[in-house]
């Protein structure tokens, strides 16, 4: 499995050790999620003022919120899978909120650096078809999150 991740830190308050556990989680998910071949995907960081935007023009809610992710590998029934060993598997895009991981860290009582690695792995897995729309979805998801993330070594 070759893993490219475009990252883009838009408010330049990233460190790059902090940079580097955005990187390393998203290589554990990959593995723990058995993904093969070329796989690529694209995280950029920015203020509320942005995901705002962001949350207001493709989900109807004008308010910032922490992370959102858009899949590339969804489809209609009514689209074709276009799928070659050739090609990368494009996964798509998150977008996090920088200063909503601290003030979520602070609410929750643990550091930036997992609240950081929580909402990566939560819009990685967004990015792989999990939700929680459902309770029943909900705990399959936040189940699996944790996994990765003690896997990782990042607990509460």
């Amino acid at each position: 499995m070759n893993l490219t991740v475009d990252l883009q830190d838009k408010t330049e308050s990233l460190t790059d050790d902090q940079q580097q556990i955005v990187m390393d989680i998203v290589k554990k998910g990959t593995e723990m999620e058995g993904l093969a071949g070329e796989v690529e995907l694209s995280i950029s960081f920015v203020d509320n003022k942005r995901i705002q935007e962001i949350n207001r023009q493709y989900r109807d809610k004008d308010q910032p919120t922490d992370v959102i992710s858009f899949a590339l590998n969804e489809q209609d029934e009514e689209e074709l899978d276009i799928v070659s060993e050739d090609m990368p598997n494009v996964l798509g895009d998150i977008i996090i909120s920088v200063p909503r991981i601290q003030e979520q860290a602070t609410e929750y009582g643990h550091s930036f650096e997992r609240e950081l690695a929580f909402l990566t792995i939560h819009g990685f897995l967004h990015l792989l078809g999990y939700d929680h729309e459902t309770e029943e979805e909900e705990k399959e998801m936040f189940s699996r999150q944790e996994e990765i993330l003690a896997e990782y070594g990042l607990t509460r």
